[in-house]
Formats: structure tokens, sequence, C-alpha cells
């Protein structure tokens, strides 16, 4: 499944539903290969797969230590798996099993995170996911990935699999997933991608969010402010190399991510400046450290300063600063 064509159609049917139909793919070329969920099938796109390849899915129920322990277990005797469930349940839920299983005793899985950040804000906080990424970057051997579009979760997930340890995806967006890639490209876990280029100030996101960094570049344009917007899709190992470059280059550097500034994104910038010497200033943009009421995706993205036009402000007020 090489069509681009093909991926763009399906991310009419948002990120979830993409996944199952990429599993479908990754399933004929690689017949060791188990999917674990935790009652998740439909709310994966898990369905047809499921249907297909029974002897290769593994439901463990509403019980997501079991499955990182069972996704473990199958590892350790050669099986490539992928364990799905929603994104805080995947991670908090079983984070001492992720610890022990994967961080410590180096059984390689790829866990995929369903709806991360704030998609599933009209549940309510339980079911939103800002935590995922600083509570899994502390645990060594597990690397982190936050794709762009469905495209590129092609591309994670292919990459992942083959990857030397285990791998996190936190899946964001709802339905209709913004395309960001337009085009092909090499995707390599740990490198990122500049995908406009820009002068004034650097905008480093990751996830689908980028879709709003890239408006907001444009609106900005308008303001004669030249932003560059640089995918950074992982997040561990992060593209230490990248970033030098950025410092060098910008006064000005903004991280946007669906997550807690503490921990995410915009920390793991923080970390590499902290260590070289940049006179680059850093504004991270991303959930401030407070839980608001639940509300609308988009609802919330406004409140945590992430629709395109928050950005937009927040970038303008910072660039003499």
């Amino acid at each position: 499944m090489s069509d681009h064509k093909n991926i763009k159609l399906w991310s009419n049917l948002g990120m979830r539903a993409t996944f199952g139909l990429i599993a479908l793919e990754l399933a004929k070329q690689h017949p060791e290969l188990i999917i674990t969920t935790s009652d998740v099938s439909t709310s994966a796109g898990l369905d047809r797969y499921k249907n297909k390849y029974p002897d290769k899915y593994i439901d463990v129920g509403i019980a997501e230590q079991n499955l990182i322990g069972v996704s473990a277990g199958l590892s350790s005797e050669g099986f490539k798996v992928i364990s799905t469930t929603f994104s805080p349940f995947q991670t908090l839920r079983c984070c001492e099993q992720i610890k022990v299983n994967l961080g410590y005793m180096k059984h390689k899985i790829c866990m995929v995170g369903l709806a991360s950040g704030l998609v599933l804000g009209n549940l309510g906080f339980t079911h939103c996911s800002i935590e995922d990424i600083g509570s899994l970057r502390s645990i060594p051997n597990i690397s982190i990935i936050a794709p762009s579009d469905p495209f590129e979760l092609f591309k994670a997930l292919k990459a992942a699999i083959e990857f030397k340890h285990s791998v996190y995806i936190r899946l964001t967006a709802g339905s209709n997933a913004k395309i960001i890639n337009n085009e092909d490209y090499d995707f390599k876990i740990g490198k990122a991608i500049e995908i406009l280029p820009g002068k004034d100030v650097a905008i480093i996101g990751c996830g689908n969010i980028l879709g709003n960094c890239l408006t907001a570049a444009s609106a900005i344009k308008k303001k004669n402010i030249d932003c560059s917007v640089i995918n950074m899709h992982t997040i561990k190992p992060i593209d230490e190399e990248k970033i030098k470059e950025i410092s060098e280059n910008y006064d000005l550097v903004v991280t946007v991510e669906e997550h807690n500034i503490i921990g995410g994104l915009g920390s793991a910038v923080s970390e590499v400046l902290s260590g070289i010497k940049s006179n680059s200033k850093l504004v991270r943009i991303g959930v401030n450290d407070f839980y608001s009421q639940g509300g609308s995706y988009e609802y919330l993205k406004n409140i945590y300063g992430l629709s395109s036009e928050k950005i937009v402000e927040t970038i303008v007020s910072n660039i003499n600063k």
C-alpha cells in the first residue's frame, strides 16, 4: 500500500478508522503480526481486521494492565505485536506494566493510543490524554511518535514494528483529519521534517495540531512575519541536531502540542536548548497545567490557546519581546 491517494481518501474517516485499514495491509506484510485490544475493535476501526484474521486478534476486555502483559508475552515468543486502546487507558492505567515489561525487561511492542489529546473532551478529562507523553518519556526503552496525519501514521507504524524497542504512537484529531503531508517523503524515527520554510519564527509541532500551525503561519505572513513550521513527529528520541540548527537561526521558537506543557514536546525542546549555547526565546503553547471543564474539541483547543487564531496571537505578542 504505497498509494498516497488511497490514504488521503482514508483520512476522511479519521485517524482511528485509518489505523484499522492500515492494520489490514500490515497483516499481509507481516504474518507474525498480532493485534491486541481492550474492547475497542469498533472504536479502533479493527472490525474488518478481527473478522479476516481472528487468530491474529486478541481482545483482553477492559483490562488494560493485562493488555500490556499479554502483549509483552507474545513479543517474547517472537510475534510482532500492536496493542491499542484509548490513550489514557493505554498509558496511565497500565504505566507500571509498561515500565516493567517494556522498559525494564525490554519486550518490544507497538502501543497505539487512540484519541489522544483533547478530542474526547465531550466525555470529560477522564478520556482526554494530556499526560501520556510526559509519563512515558521518562521510561527507558520507549520511543514516542505523534503522527501528523493518516499518511504519516502509516509510515510510523511500519517503522515502529521494525524498531529496536517499544514505541508508543499517539493519535490525535477526530474524523476528517487534516492532511499535512501532500507529497511523499522519507520518514525516520527521530528525524524532524520542515514542512514550511520561513526566516523569522520557528514553530515546532507534533500531531494533527500541525494543521493549525500551518494555518497560523499563513495568517501571520500577512503581518510580515515569516514562520517556519517543523514537524517534530518523534518526541523521543527527539531530533537534537534539528533543534540546535533551529536555535542558531531563529530568535523565537514556539512549540505547539495537544499535551500539558510540562513533560511534553515543549519540555523536550527546552531540555535540548538548556544544554547548548542558545539565545533563542522559547514559547510553549499547549495545556497550561490545568484541567478545564469538558467540552467540544474546538472549544478546548481555543481554551488552551491551540486554535490557529490563538497561535497567531501568541506569536505576535512575543515576536519583539
